[in-house]
């Protein structure tokens, strides 16, 4: 079995700065309610990971990412089994990475006045 690399938050940050690309492994509505805000990323899901490899650079070094560690840790064994050798995973996910307080963009969160005067602009 091939050993997994892993990597913190905070490394697989400064590797950002490097170069790195980070692989996102979560589903698109994680994504939406909270999001790395790295300049570069690739949003592949983990259940569709396998029939999209293909669309992953070779030549990079990769950080995979997932919400706690657990499935990008499985999508970079699927990397390594599949060739790809610059493959890291991220500890602790996206949760270490708001905990290190690392950037990050979030869906804007609505309150109920804000709420409240969308529905009756609706109604007027």
């Amino acid at each position: 079995m091939i050993k997994v690399k892993n990597v913190t938050p905070a490394t697989a940050f400064a590797m950002t700065k490097k170069g790195a690309l980070l692989v996102d492994v979560r589903e698109p509505w994680e994504i939406a309610r909270k999001a790395f805000d790295v300049p570069d990323i690739m949003v592949i899901p983990l259940g569709k990971l396998a029939q999209r490899l293909e669309e992953v650079p070779t030549d990079r070094n990769l950080i995979i990412v997932c919400n706690s560690g657990n499935r990008s840790e499985t999508a970079s064994r699927l990397f390594l089994n599949r060739g790809y050798r610059k493959v890291v995973n991220m500890e602790y996910g996206i949760i270490g990475w708001e905990k290190e307080g690392l950037p990050l963009k979030r869906k804007p969160e609505k309150n109920l006045v804000s709420l409240l005067v969308q529905l009756f602009r609706k109604q007027s």
